[in-house]
């Protein structure tokens, strides 16, 4: 209801939410923002990432514990993630909080909403599987665990209406906050780079295991541009001071000379910075496309993991880009296609002034303004909608 937007309320509102890695934080942290204004007096629990912590959510275990991609390499930390959902599922019982808000990671959140909305606690997922591109029978599962889905792109809509799922869809924070004309030049002096010259950042993803396997790939690729065109730069954000000293190690064992520059976060930044951008298939390919730069995907996983999931997939793309576009827009290198001649060549294209780039420029621009519904606002009056359905405010 609109009403609710406005609402200041007094009442000590107890808010349970759960992150399973750095772009649900982003989501998390905004939320929390957004029901601050309407509830200032609420607390905050559950698990979340700095950005989260920084708004005040008390957090019970880290939340990289809970980071982990993949069907067979989740088998390796299945005790110990069963053992962190059935602790918080004894925790937030104990708690009886006005709502329990799952932020993606649905694998472990599902299970928490389906306990939690069995003792009568309103339960809400916050970003959808992608029931759309395989499973989609597992909406009925969904609904079994969650009062409400919101969802961040507008196509995800249909197939939750489709089975009698509540919906909302209310865009992407960072279409809200990553302005429309990045600000190259302001970015390049951020980072102390030259204002001239041709830049190609290089993102191999958050995680340990990516790093693992795309590291030093994506160095190898740079590597293999770099004979072709000597004057590029390579710049790379890390997440953390774990996958800076992660990737410095990989740098080492390559024994590659690079012009390569690291970062501690500044994953923006860099994004505006760039060119061109080597980029890890996930949520960092949403922020590529909102800066509006062309970019190269790459994914590894297991081989057994990516077997399966070629034979259950029924989508042709799996970066968002592309998904949201509805056609390529960004090549996709996956598994064994993925080598630094295939990618270096596809990133050299890309640095090129071509029609092409254009037009996937203006691709972006008219997705990003597509995606700019003021998520955090919008997805707090869903929140507070549902409580006040629920007899909780």
């Amino acid at each position: 209801m609109a009403g609710i937007a406005s609402v200041r309320s007094d009442k000590p509102l107890c808010i349970a939410l759960v992150a399973g890695e750095a772009s649900g934080d982003t989501l998390g942290a905004g939320l929390i923002a957004a029901l601050k204004q309407r509830f200032p007096n609420a607390r905050f629990i559950g698990i979340g990432g700095p950005r989260m912590l920084a708004e005040g959510m008390q957090t019970r275990v880290p939340m990289e514990r809970l980071s982990v991609m993949g069907l067979i390499e989740v088998l390796g930390r299945l005790r110990e993630l069963l053992r962190i959902r059935r602790e918080l599922v004894d925790y937030l019982k104990q708690q009886q909080p006005d709502v329990f808000i799952g932020i993606d990671a649905p694998d472990f959140a599902l299970g928490v909403e389906q306990r939690l909305r069995d003792v009568g606690i309103p339960t809400v997922h916050y970003v959808s599987p992608s029931v759309w591109a395989w499973r989609e029978k597992r909406v009925l599962g969904i609904a079994q665990s969650t009062d409400l889905m919101l969802t961040l792109f507008p196509f995800e809509e249909d197939v939750y209406r489709r089975h009698g799922v509540a919906v909302r869809c209310v865009g992407h924070t960072l279409a809200d906050r990553i302005p429309l004309e990045p600000d190259r030049a302001g970015a390049r002096e951020t980072l102390g780079l030259p204002t001239e010259g041709r830049v190609v950042a290089l993102l191999p993803g958050s995680r340990n295991g990516e790093l693992r396997k795309l590291g030093r790939l994506f160095l190898e690729t740079a590597a293999w541009c770099l004979e072709r065109q000597p004057d590029l730069q390579f710049i790379m954000p890390c997440a953390s001071p774990e996958r800076r000293q992660q990737m410095d190690a990989i740098l080492t064992e390559s024994g590659l000379e690079l012009p390569l520059t690291l970062f501690d976060g500044q994953a923006h930044e860099v994004l505006a910075a760039c060119d061109a951008v080597l980029i890890a298939s996930g949520t960092a390919t949403l922020e590529a496309m909102l800066f509006k730069r062309p970019m190269v995907v790459a994914y590894r996983m297991a081989g057994l993991t990516f077997r399966i999931l070629k034979r259950l997939v029924k989508v042709g793309h799996v970066s968002l880009p592309n998904l949201l576009a509805g056609r390529e827009v960004a090549p996709e290198f996956l598994q064994d296609a993925a080598t630094p001649e295939a990618m270096g060549e596809a990133l050299l294209a890309r640095l090129l002034p071509t029609a092409e780039r254009a037009e996937t420029e203006q691709i972006f621009m008219e997705l990003h303004q597509m995606l700019r519904r003021d998520a955090d606002q919008c997805a707090a009056d869903a929140v507070a909608d549902l409580m006040d359905e629920r007899g909780r405010l």
